[in-house]
């Protein structure tokens, strides 16, 4: 969990604004798409890149990331939610579901959570 609050923090986002069942939820996906086991340095560092861009929205994450990174994840999530089965798509909905994710994510990307 060590190496996931500092990626957040690499992608300028404080691991205690990230509800601990969003960081625990994100790690163990992790480790499921490793084989359980612990999950590469450029794995983690990707999911904290996802979730940082899904909860401070798209001007936040570029402000402090640059415009390259921004448009490589906004790729990415564009990929995962044509997919929807790989881990970025895990993260995104999990964002929803959490309601961790900037209502600007959601217009942009046209999400929207199933209702009950």
């Amino acid at each position: 969990m060590r190496v996931f609050d500092a990626d957040l923090r690499a992608v300028d986002l404080h691991p205690k604004l990230v509800p601990e069942a969003v960081k625990l939820t994100a790690v163990r996906s992790l480790m499921d798409e490793n084989g359980g086991g612990e999950p590469s340095p450029d794995a983690s560092r990707a999911a904290a890149e996802i979730i940082a861009y899904c909860m401070i929205g798209a001007n936040g994450f570029a402000g402090a990331n640059g415009e390259k990174l921004t448009e490589a994840v906004e790729r990415r999530i564009d990929a995962a939610l044509a997919h929807g089965t790989n881990l970025d798509a895990q993260l995104v909905l999990l964002s929803l579901h959490a309601k961790v994710i900037q209502p600007s994510v959601v217009d942009h990307f046209k999400l929207e959570a199933a209702s009950d």
